[in-house]
């Protein structure tokens, strides 16, 4: 079933963001005058970001493609000192993305961050409570404006629509690093938890006709990083296994409410997502290069309506898709870097084109909703040891990543190939 129905979106920044945003800046002040009077125990740090975006072609951002100003990102975060061996540590944010996240305030994390061991050689630690996802190559700072590469990070890896869930999770996780002169650095990382899912998060992926609830199972991850002795060079390998529930209400029209209305009782769907994914990065004095491949497989079962199910001879469904991006950053000076981005998404591996996915679904899915390639062009320019403007350009082929993911909106994404611009100014302390 496809939802034909769109995401609410605003165009211009309203009279309520801009009080929150004036909001967030007076807390900011106050917490940077606590934090230049307070005991070395305090860290205090935030940021505020705001600037516009204009997407010709899809809803990425929008419905009506015009120019928006629905880039906000305002956080704060802080740590304080327990102990020798105990430290708090957290951060809240407010996000304003369009369509691609839901709008509001989160937590990031809120964790106990425990030094088990450490000595010459070996660091140990321990994270309790919302800890924050370090398994990839850029998810220790996506929620970082001015620490990110780019405004937009790549979707194939890093999809906004599930931004919150790829943040962390709560439950535990745990960091081994050991140095050695003759092998160079190791770093492994360690979680498991669970993520909520709220309403808004539901519709955001599954289109607005989803009235059930969804809950995440569980989620595991791990991570291996390696950096010779001296080299500028780091290489990884990540993998993620993660379970989702969705439970139709009594009188849910998306499946699997279906069945009720044939008499039969309401089940349960599941989702299952499993990735493996290597990287590499060369950090120079001038030139930096970073590369992620990935493999993504992607299962539901119970969730499609009967007569899908029959079409399909199968009552559960599940694709491999690939990807990967190649991206190069030169430092032109102190204050400018240049940034080029190249990426290629495939839904599933075996369906390139996309013209299963347009056969299964009776024409009404076009074949580029099972692709995604963007072409990125950016430039970061420091004003100020605090003050960052992010420009970028994105070309832009297919649309395997835009919200909502499993009914996709097939009325306004009728473009196969379509562009954005952004730009972002941002301050922090």
């Amino acid at each position: 079933m496809l939802s034909l129905l769109k995401l609410k979106s605003s165009k211009v920044l309203t009279f309520s963001k801009f009080a929150k945003l004036i909001s967030f800046s007076a807390l900011f002040s106050v917490n940077l005058y606590a934090q230049e009077n307070a005991q070395q125990d305090w860290q205090v740090h935030g940021f505020v970001a705001q600037g516009i975006i204009n997407v010709n072609g899809s809803d990425f951002v929008n419905d009506d493609g015009d120019l928006s100003a629905e880039l906000t990102e305002v956080g704060i975060n802080g740590s304080y000192k327990l102990s020798d061996s105990f430290r708090l540590t957290g951060q809240a944010v407010y996000l304003d993305g369009g369509n691609r996240y839901v709008e509001g305030a989160r937590i990031d994390y809120a964790l106990i961050d425990w030094s088990v061991y450490n000595d010459e050689q070996w660091l140990v630690n321990l994270y309790l409570g919302r800890f924050k996802n370090n398994h990839w190559l850029y998810s220790s700072t996506r929620d970082i404006p001015h620490a990110r590469p780019s405004i937009i990070l790549p979707q194939g890896l890093y999809f906004d629509g599930l931004r919150d869930i790829a943040m962390g999770s709560d439950g535990g996780a745990m960091k081994v690093n050991y140095n050695s002169e003759l092998y160079g650095d190791f770093d492994f990382n360690l979680s498991y938890g669970t993520s909520d899912l709220s309403s808004d998060s539901v519709k955001l992926l599954l289109g607005e006709i989803a009235h059930g609830t969804g809950k995440q199972e569980f989620d595991v991850q791990s991570s291996l990083y390696w950096r010779p002795q001296f080299s500028p060079w780091q290489f990884g390998i990540s993998t993620l296994n993660s379970d989702f529930t969705y439970k139709a209400s009594a009188n849910d029209v998306f499946p699997p409410g279906f069945p009720h209305f044939a008499g039969a009782p309401i089940e349960d769907a599941t989702f299952s997502f499993n990735q493996v994914a290597i990287n590499a990065l060369y950090e120079g004095e001038y030139w930096e290069f970073s590369a992620e491949v990935f493999q993504q497989a992607f299962k539901t079962e119970g969730f499609y309506p009967p007569p899908l199910y029959a079409s399909l001879g199968q009552n559960s469904i599940e694709k491999v898709g690939q990807g990967i991006y190649l991206q190069s950053r030169y430092k032109l000076n102190e204050n400018l870097t240049l940034m080029a981005r190249v990426e290629r998404l495939y839904a599933d591996k075996d369906d390139r084109d996309g013209s299963q996915l347009e056969l299964e679904s009776g024409g009404n899915v076009p074949h580029y909703f099972g692709f995604q390639h963007d072409f990125t062009l950016g430039i970061h320019y420091s004003l100020s040891e605090s003050l960052l403007v992010q420009m970028e350009y994105h070309w832009l082929e297919g649309t395997a990543r835009l919200t909502p993911v499993v009914s996709p909106n097939v009325l306004i994404n009728h473009n196969k190939h379509w562009d954005m611009w952004a730009v972002q100014l941002m301050y922090w302390f």
